[in-house]
């Protein structure tokens, strides 16, 4: 038998190493880091309607904040709940408190105590809701044609459902039907009261449907079903399951940019509290994407950078 070493070795060798080098995935391009702080010098204007909000309450932004602030100072329990949390998705624990100072501070007006966020939830739970525009449900609503292509899991298909009505419906008349020139969550998902976000995550109901997934797969929480509307509000009502599905969210928004626009925000709270006051991160990291350069917060995650130390200090 023929002896095969040497140079017949050394081919087969080389020819190894030229496989594997061939067959090896091409490296990622590292993500461009968003550093801390904010991109504007001034703060960007604060929108009419918070404005007239807190008039009306006869209140000021800065009575807001420093409200909010307070909850959170002398609710060591719920501080441990948002440290724990943050831990279960992955994230800096700044994010969440300064998505809640933000909502709290622009959107709406902090209860006294913790203790009260759940004694409204519990007021939902005896009550009949239902998701739906007139007298069509949401689930005959997405059962239409037009949303046959919407699958995965329940932030690609509450996504895709978004987008076809963005597309198909919004503001126009289809199947003898007008659809007001609103956004779906506005017109499918609120049935009552004038505002559409609620509890200590100021979450709308759309929103958790989107995050079901992810958080009944990292918090053990059932997943929501958009028949039982009664059911959702509940969720986003009770502060530990509204905690759950704000850091769902917000680890959502960190890998959108990730994934589509290979920036990395996950050092800036500034701009995933952006993300959670506007929603659409696939959507606005895509146009990110597009133009290039970083995203720039705008007055809500402006306020969070600007008293992040203040924040951080309740941490």
């Amino acid at each position: 038998m023929r002896n095969h070493t040497g140079k017949s070795a050394f081919t087969g060798f080389i020819l190894t190493l030229s496989l594997l080098a061939w067959c090896a995935p091409t490296p990622a391009l590292a993500d461009t880091v968003v550093p801390p702080g904010n991109r504007n010098i001034e703060q960007p204007k604060i929108p009419g309607a918070s404005v007239r909000r807190t008039r009306a309450g006869r209140t000021t932004f800065d009575d807001k904040y420093d409200k909010i602030r307070e909850l959170l100072a002398t609710d060591k329990s719920l501080i441990a709940k948002i440290k724990s949390t943050a831990r279960t998705y992955g994230i800096d624990p700044i994010h969440m408190v300064g998505a809640i100072v933000g909502e709290h501070t622009y959107n709406v007006d902090a209860y006294d105590r913790l203790q009260s966020y759940y004694v409204k939830a519990a007021a939902y739970a005896g009550n009949s809701f239902r998701f739906g525009y007139k007298d069509e449900s949401i689930a005959d609503f997405v059962g239409r044609p037009e949303f046959s292509s919407c699958s995965g899991d329940s932030y690609r298909l509450w996504s895709c459902r978004e987008n076809i009505w963005e597309k198909t419906f919004r503001g126009n008349r289809v199947g003898g039907t007008s659809y007001p020139d609103n956004r779906f969550s506005a017109v499918f998902f609120q049935p009552f009261y004038a505002g559409q976000t609620f509890g200590l995550g100021q979450i709308n109901p759309l929103t958790a449907l989107m995050q079901s997934d992810m958080v009944t797969k990292k918090s053990g929480y059932s997943k929501l079903d958009e028949n039982d509307a009664g059911e959702v509000y509940r969720a986003i009502m009770d502060p530990d399951k509204s905690l759950a599905y704000m850091a769902a969210t917000i680890r959502r928004s960190i890998d959108d940019y990730s994934s589509i626009a290979n920036v990395d925000i996950s050092n800036n709270p500034g701009i995933t509290s952006t993300l959670y006051n506007t929603g659409g991160s696939a959507q606005r990291a895509a146009a990110l994407k597009a133009r290039g350069g970083l995203p720039e917060e705008n007055y809500y995650g402006w306020l969070v950078n600007d008293k992040l130390a203040d924040l951080k200090s309740l941490l």
